[in-house]
């Protein structure tokens, strides 16, 4: 077996899948941070922080996992309308509904999946659609792919989780190379992927650049230095990296139907509080 794909910061929305010859072929949507854990929960029931709609019903899989979302509120909003697509007031012009004779519950989940991803506030989003279980891959048809710079991969995950450094970031000696000024946090300096490129900016300066007319968060754009083009969601998960560390086990149960406070309270947006990034998230 592949050695999981370690994740920094985790935020998921994942699907089941039930394999008890009794409920075979039910699904089930739930948010976690570390998926892992969660899976083993439902497995083991109510007892052990499974939830009620999967207590007693196992074995289940987990199939499949959207994570990259900013923080808990983005991954929250995104699991309740992939439960409740006709409640969705973003989805309510596709009029998603399920074909019993047609359809089986699994193909309809990856139905109203694949228009999720291509909806706003989502279709904006770094996200990264994976794949756990190989046997049941299946591919989106041409006509839902999804955006370009979502990326489909395949293999376990694990989560990091991670809290912010407490000793001093500053940076009073660092410059930006595109305005001039000194950056004074890590949390704002942002580096060219290329290790062979100078690139040093602010997050705003080069979002400034990377931006089109009405967009609220970049998606990609060229480095101004070497040309290298740079997925911003990727930019913005080195910046995670650099400027935090492991939180280990103090989170031990998972916000699965309700608030965690421990967590909203580290609403960040992408990075360094920048909350009209967040603007477009908030109509949810």
């Amino acid at each position: 077996m592949a050695e999981p794909e370690l994740i920094e910061d985790f935020f998921g929305v994942y699907l089941l899948y039930n394999i008890n010859p009794k409920y075979k072929g039910r699904t089930y949507i739930g948010y976690t941070r570390d998926p892992n854990r969660r899976l083993m929960q439902h497995n083991r029931g109510t007892w052990a922080g499974g939830a009620h709609r999967t207590s007693n019903k196992g074995p289940w899989k987990m199939v499949m996992i959207v994570h990259g979302f900013p923080n808990n509120i983005s991954a929250l909003r995104f699991e309740w309308a992939w439960q409740n697509p006709a409640k969705t007031t973003r989805l309510q012009h596709l009029n998603l509904k399920r074909v019993p004779r047609k359809e089986t519950e699994f193909r309809f989940q990856l139905r109203v999946l694949s228009q999720m991803l291509r909806v706003g506030p989502w279709c904006r989003l770094p996200l990264l659609i994976r794949w756990l279980e190989k046997d049941f891959f299946e591919e989106f048809p041409p006509e839902r792919e999804p955006p370009s710079h979502m990326k489909i991969c395949h293999g376990p995950v694990k989560s990091r989780n991670l809290k912010k450094v407490k000793k001093n970031t500053d940076l009073p000696h660092t410059e930006c190379l595109i305005c001039s000024g000194y950056i004074t946090s890590a949390e704002s300096k942002l580096t060219c992927l290329n290790s062979d490129c100078e690139l040093i900016s602010h997050i705003t300066c080069l979002a400034k650049l990377f931006l089109e007319p009405s967009e609220f968060v970049p998606l990609e754009g060229l480095c101004p230095f070497c040309g290298t083009n740079l997925k911003w969601g990727d930019l913005i998960r080195k910046i995670k990296g650099c400027s935090e560390v492991p939180r280990g086990d103090a989170m031990s149960q998972d916000d699965d139907e309700g608030d965690d406070e421990d967590v909203l309270s580290q609403d960040r947006g992408f990075v360094d509080n920048n909350s009209v990034w967040l603007q477009e998230f908030d109509d949810l």
